[in-house]
């Protein structure tokens, strides 16, 4: 995304349009002062009757009704210019967010990034709304009135000349600051949103540690930190609006005078050319101290696109994929992971040099202590991160040489805390499917998921809603929607991320039978937790910070490797992850 100004000037037709509308109010104000001013010396000095002077009033009234559409049309298209602009940015960003790897996506606070979607855009809104027609018509309008000023007496046009540069010179000195501030300002809202949106999110969790007091008043002093931003800016908007008051003022005074003193003392000009620069004059100053106003909205504007286009610029490698589609002919493929290596950042956590063959219709166990990088592997053998180095083959071709679509629409990852949509159950089962499924398809995968008979038991059945996140569900309950899903869409690839951590043996249980089911039609890879899931295992990969220090099936790696005897031999019975 390229700076605020250089969007504006991209949309030319609207650029047109505001030049032509500037052009038509410049006329209409002129004609404004001409009509009141000549029906002003008809009456008082000349003694024009009614009759005579209705023409004038006509006229009068027909340029004022122009000069209140102009004005109208000037403010909507400017809003509509808005319109587009934001919306733009918000496809930008909602892109930059949907595509960016699952390693980008952990960076930072959501509040911050909801914040700079919604906030910090709608904060760029004045800049095209306001202040970009408040410049083209301060920019047009003003050399009209002076033109027509000069035309009538030299000397008026001359204060206003000399006078005039002192408002641009303020607006900028001011602008400078503004925008500073403006900056300081939305980096505190965010600041602000981030830590409000993380201890709602986790104020259960804050109310049982007994933390709930002192993250309220991280959350005071945040908000605090806010209002002292917002206060400064208002400030120097304050400061700014005083200023183009007094030197507006001040320089009509002197016109004033000017035109007194030759009006009545030295009589060089008629009242129609005095009274005509009077009436102008206050028109000239009020569209410069327009365009200060919507200035310092501009500036504010920028402080905010600054911070969106400071995220859309912020590198985080989004994955390229290919175009070759993906055929399932005989059954799942055949994966191989070459050399396989990634990291997280320079000095971040690293796998390194991982080689492994996965045959079609594999059952394979990923263990190791918390930390091992058995969630990044599963992540690089999903395509949700790409390798640093080597490559995940998909029956012998590189796995981002495929559409994404396609090589998604074979894969189901089932993580430790899979994520429900508010909305009925029916829908979230429905969400795993590839086309529209019918009820009866969305039956029988509860069914084969063991869920059937705990969603029958509900009074609303499939159609019972459920809370964002899955509130009002257990652990165990949003596993087996999850499972239900994934037996909806039939994948040949099926990822698990721990899936029975924290739920109770009977559930386990359930779950188990579940993804023996579907082991069947798939390949199956598992983050471990349970020995009974790893001695199943047709291959168990043991890894240690990052490296895969062994690999074989249960009764082989017992007998060779002492690490992981020790940790079956810990663990009998109890958790191997």
């Amino acid at each position: 995304m390229t700076d605020l100004k250089t969007i504006a000037k991209s949309h030319r037709g609207t650029r047109v349009t505001l030049i032509l509308i500037a052009i038509l109010t410049g006329a209409t104000v002129i004609g404004q002062a001409y009509f009141f001013v000549t029906i002003v010396d008809r009456v008082f000095l000349r003694g024009h009757t009614f009759q005579e002077i209705l023409p004038f009033l006509g006229g009068l009234l027909v340029v004022l009704a122009a000069r209140a559409a102009l004005t109208y049309w000037s403010g909507i298209t400017g809003v509509k210019l808005a319109a587009k602009v934001k919306r733009d940015f918000r496809i930008a960003l909602l892109q930059k967010f949907s595509n960016s790897p699952v390693q980008a996506s952990l960076k930072g606070q959501s509040g911050q990034k909801v914040s700079v979607m919604m906030d910090a855009v709608d904060e760029i809104d004045p800049y095209f709304s306001r202040y970009v027609p408040q410049v083209m018509q301060s920019s047009i309008i003003p050399i009209m009135i002076l033109i027509a000023a000069f035309s009538q007496h030299v000397n008026t046009g001359l204060i206003i000349l000399i006078t005039a540069p002192f408002i641009p010179i303020f607006m900028i000195v001011v602008g400078l600051k503004t925008k500073k501030k403006s900056e300081e300002q939305m980096d505190k809202l965010n600041a602000f949103s981030g830590t409000f949106l993380d201890t709602l999110q986790g104020l259960t969790t804050l109310k049982l540690f007994g933390r709930s007091a002192k993250q309220q008043k991280t959350i005071e002093n945040s908000s605090l930190s806010f209002r002292d931003a917002t206060m400064e800016v208002l400030r120097i908007a304050f400061l700014s609006s005083l200023m183009l008051e007094f030197i507006s003022m001040l320089a009509i005074g002197l016109i004033a005078l000017e035109v007194g003193l030759q009006l009545v003392v030295f009589e060089n000009v008629t009242f129609f050319t005095a009274f005509f620069v009077l009436v102008l004059a206050p028109e000239f100053y009020l569209y410069l101290k327009e365009l200060g106003s919507a200035f310092h909205t501009g500036r504010g504007s920028m402080g905010a696109a600054k911070k969106v286009t400071d995220e859309l610029a912020e590198e985080e490698n989004p994955i390229e994929w290919g175009d070759a589609s993906f055929q399932k002919v005989h059954g799942p493929p055949a994966l191989q992971l070459n050399n396989l290596g990634f990291r997280y950042g320079d000095q971040g956590f690293t796998i390194e040099n991982i080689s492994v063959d996965i045959p079609p219709y594999t059952q394979l166990a990923l263990i190791g202590r918390s930390g091992a990088g058995k969630s990044t592997l599963l992540n690089l053998m999903a395509g949700l991160i790409r390798p640093s180095e080597g490559e995940v083959l998909v029956d012998g071709k590189p796995l981002y040489e495929y559409e994404e679509k396609t090589w998604f629409d074979q894969v189901s990852y089932i993580s430790q805390n899979p994520y429900l949509f508010s909305g009925t159950i029916a829908d979230n089962i429905a969400i795993g499917g590839k086309a529209e499924a019918t009820q009866e398809e969305i039956r029988d995968a509860a069914e084969k998921a063991g869920i059937l008979s705990l969603i029958e038991s509900l009074p609303e059945g499939f159609e019972t809603k459920i809370g964002e996140g899955g509130r009002g569900l257990s652990g165990g309950e949003k596993q087996r929607l999850a499972l239900a899903r994934a037996f909806l869409k039939k994948p040949s690839v099926i990822l698990f991320d721990e899936p029975t951590t924290g739920l109770d043996l009977q559930t386990e249980r359930i779950l188990q039978a579940s993804m023996k089911e579907l082991a069947k039609t798939s390949t199956v890879i598992t983050v471990a937790h349970r020995l009974h899931t790893i001695k199943q295992a047709d291959t168990i990969l043991l890894l240690d910070s990052g490296r895969l220090v062994a690999q074989g099936k249960h009764d082989e790696l017992v007998e060779a490797v002492p690490a992981y005897r020790e940790m079956v031999s810990v663990q009998q019975g109890g958790s191997a992850g």
